[in-house]
């Protein structure tokens, strides 16, 4: 967060100082909207920031209901309009989970699936099997790979432009609310990363 109000701080005490100068230099009128329109990025960045670090801290508990996972992958995959996202059909399986929070977690997967692929033109796929009394939904990416496993799950770390850093870190976070487990690793066959959910039935 300071690193937000510093320069907000710093600019509005410059624009003070150039209020102050008398007479005015000729382009005041420039360096002063300038500075407000940089004043307005930091504000806005400030604030997207404290709606991703509510979000990350009130996670409410999973209202858990019997949800078919095929039908769950194809309302997810159906959200997606960037890319046409391949589905590798499982077994009909269900599992007890919280509807909304499960779909997030797919959809933030799914879209950063599709954010590597189209750097690449590659593809997206999903699906799914039975693994003893656990479900296991893969999504893969044909996308550059990982670069810096690290800070994967580290909240508020993003590469992104117009990322907020939490996207991961919320999908963790609702899978072991639900008693699973989230990783994410680069293909050990071709290019790319694979997501791999793990969720109790």
């Amino acid at each position: 967060m300071n690193n937000s109000l510093a320069p907000i701080k710093s600019l509005a005490a410059s624009l003070e100082s150039l209020l102050r100068r008398d007479p005015p230099p000729p382009d005041w009128r420039d360096d002063a909207r300038s500075g407000l329109n940089s004043i307005v990025s930091r504000a806005d960045s400030l604030g997207r920031f404290l709606q991703a670090y509510t979000r990350l801290t009130k996670l409410p508990p999973p209202q858990k209901e019997d949800l078919e996972v095929g039908e769950l992958v194809q309302r997810v995959t159906d959200l997606e309009p960037r890319l046409k996202v391949k589905i590798l059909p499982g077994p009909k399986t269900k599992i007890r989970a919280d509807a909304a929070q499960i779909e997030q977690l797919l959809i933030n997967l799914v879209h950063n699936a599709v954010d590597a692929a189209l750097e690449t033109h590659g593809n997206v796929a999903i699906g799914w099997r039975d693994i003893g009394d656990c479900v296991e939904i893969v999504v893969e990416d044909e996308g550059p790979g990982i670069m810096n496993p690290a800070n994967l799950f580290v909240p508020f770390f993003t590469t992104k432009p117009d990322g907020s850093g939490i996207g991961l870190a919320l999908s963790r976070q609702i899978a072991e609310a639900h008693g699973g487990s989230l990783g994410l690793a680069n293909r050990r066959t071709g290019t790319g990363a694979e997501a791999l959910l793990r969720l109790p039935r």
